[in-house]
């Protein structure tokens, strides 16, 4: 079942590396380009439970891998941090307009620069 496409991205983003290229592969059809087990099997020449037991084994290494190190948990509560910050930025910006203050501007500009380097939105 599909229904953990997200979390599932998200660890192998983050633990894909610990995969063997087979592993890779397949978890990337399956997850990735969203192919059925059978469609899977028949482009890697492989039976349908090959495949299954591959992805069901990447899972694994990847749920268990992110229950021992916690990265991703930490990255989504790193993000949403550094969001709020962005918009607490914003408000003293939008604020700044009536007392028209370089400082803060400058300051506020450095805030909202940093908090985009942080996202991957430079």
């Amino acid at each position: 079942m599909k229904s953990d496409t997200f979390t599932m991205s998200m660890l192998f983003d983050f633990y894909g590396d610990l995969l063997t290229d087979k592993q890779k592969e397949l978890f990337d059809l399956y997850y990735n380009e969203d192919l059925s087990l059978s469609e899977i099997a028949e482009q890697a020449e492989i039976s349908r439970q090959g495949v299954r037991d591959a992805i069901v084994r990447a899972e694994t290494i990847l749920r268990e891998t992110e229950d021992r190190l916690r990265l991703v948990r930490r990255y989504g509560g790193v993000e949403s941090r550094v969001r709020r910050i962005a918009e607490a930025a914003a408000y003293i910006n939008r604020e700044n307009i009536r007392i028209k203050n370089r400082e803060i501007a400058a300051q506020v500009g450095e805030i909202l620069t940093l908090t985009r380097e942080l996202m991957g939105d430079n």
